[in-house]
C-alpha cells in the first residue's frame, strides 16, 4: 500500500504546522487571491472596453493581467485546501498539471515583458516607425508568440519527467515543482537536465537579455535627448522597469532555492521565498499600471464609480 500511495500522489513537506493560525493565513491568502482576481479583471475590462486604449503598450499590458489570473488560478485554490488539510498529498497527474501551468504561467511572464520592451524601444528609438512596426496585426503575432512558444516547450519538459520512475514521494514546496519531481528520480535524468537547461535559456535567459539590450539603447538615445523627452520616456518605461526588476528577483530567489537545501532555511522563509514569484507579481502588476499610468488609472476610477452607483 506504502508503494502505491508513493507511485500515485507526492507529498508537498514544505507546509509548517501553525496550529489554528492556518485559518487565519487561509483567511489572509483568500483575501488576496481575491484581491488578485478583482484587481487584473478590472485592468482587462478597462483596456478591453476603451477604445482610446487600443494600443500596444495597453495590450500588452492587458496580456499581463490575463497570465496573472491564469497562474494564480493554477496555485491558489490548491494551496488554499492544503492550508487547512493536515494532509499535503497530490495525485501525479494532478501535480504535472499544476507544474504546466505554474511554469507556464512564469515563463508567459519573461517573454511578455520581453514584447514590451520590445514596445518601448521601437516607440523611444524609432519613433517615426512606431505605427508601422507596431500594428494590430504585429501585436497579435508577439502575442501568440509569447505563450505558444512557452507552452509547447513545457509540453516536452513535462512528457519527460512524467515518464520517469521515481524512488521518492516527498516534494519539498509548497506546491508541484518540475526540478523537485526530476530530483526524485530513480535513473539518469540528463536528457531532462539538458532540455530544461535549453528551455530555461529561451524562455528565461534571452527575453532578459533582449530586456537589458533594448534598455541600453533607450538609455542612449536618452542621453543625448532633452530633459523633457527623458521624462516623458521615464514615465512611459518605469511602470515596466518596476514590473521586470520586481519578477527577476522573484523568479530568481525561487531557482535560488530550488537548488538549495532547504533544512538549512528557516522553515517560514523558505515558504515566503517560493511564493514570491507567483505572488507578488499578480498583486503588483495592476497596481503598478493602473496607478503609475493615468491614462489607466483615469478609466479605472471612472469604471469603478459606475460600478458603485449601479450596485
Amino acid at each position: 500500500m506504502e508503494n502505491t500511495t508513493a507511485s500515485m500522489y507526492f507529498n508537498l513537506t514544505m507546509f509548517v504546522d501553525i496550529g489554528h493560525y492556518r485559518y487565519l493565513a487561509f483567511v489572509f491568502c483568500f483575501l488576496l487571491y481575491s484581491f488578485i482576481i478583482y484587481a487584473n479583471v478590472v485592468i482587462i475590462v478597462v483596456i478591453s472596453g476603451e477604445r482610446s486604449l487600443h494600443e500596444p503598450m495597453y495590450m500588452f499590458i492587458a496580456l499581463l493581467s490575463v497570465n496573472s489570473l491564469y497562474g494564480s488560478t493554477g496555485f491558489f485554490p490548491r494551496f488554499l485546501a492544503d492550508l487547512v488539510s493536515d494532509r499535503h498529498l497530490i495525485s501525479r497527474p494532478a501535480c504535472f498539471i499544476q507544474i504546466y501551468i505554474i511554469y507556464t504561467y512564469a515563463s508567459n511572464e519573461m517573454t511578455i515583458l520581453g514584447i514590451m520592451a520590445y514596445d518601448r524601444y521601437v516607440a523611444v528609438c524609432k519613433p517615426l516607425h512606431y505605427h508601422r512596426k507596431m500594428t494590430s496585426k504585429t501585436v497579435m503575432k508577439l502575442a501568440v508568440l509569447a505563450w505558444i512558444c512557452p507552452a509547447f516547450g513545457l509540453l516536452v519538459c513535462i512528457y519527460l519527467s512524467s515518464r520517469l520512475p521515481l524512488c521518492g514521494d516527498k516534494i519539498q514546496k509548497v506546491f508541484c515543482a518540475n526540478w523537485n519531481v526530476v530530483k526524485l528520480s530513480c535513473v539518469n535524468t540528463d536528457a531532462n537536465n539538458v532540455f530544461g537547461f535549453l528551455l530555461t535559456i529561451t524562455t528565461v535567459f534571452l527575453p532578459l537579455c533582449f530586456v537589458l539590450f533594448t534598455y541600453m539603447q533607450i538609455v542612449a538615445v536618452c542621453a543625448k535627448s532633452s530633459a523633457e523627452f527623458k521624462g516623458k520616456v521615464l514615465h512611459s518605461c518605469l511602470p515596466h522597469m518596476v514590473s521586470f526588476v520586481i519578477y527577476s528577483i522573484a523568479g530568481f530567489c525561487d531557482i535560488a532555492l530550488s537548488r538549495y537545501d532547504i533544512e538549512e532555511i528557516n522553515p517560514f522563509a523558505a515558504v515566503v521565498l517560493s511564493l514570491e514569484f507567483v505572488v507578488i507579481p499578480p498583486v503588483l502588476n495592476p497596481l503598478i499600471y493602473g496607478l503609475k499610468l493615468p491614462e489607466i488609472r483615469r478609466y479605472i476610477l471612472q469604471f469603478l464609480s459606475l460600478h458603485k452607483i449601479s450596485s
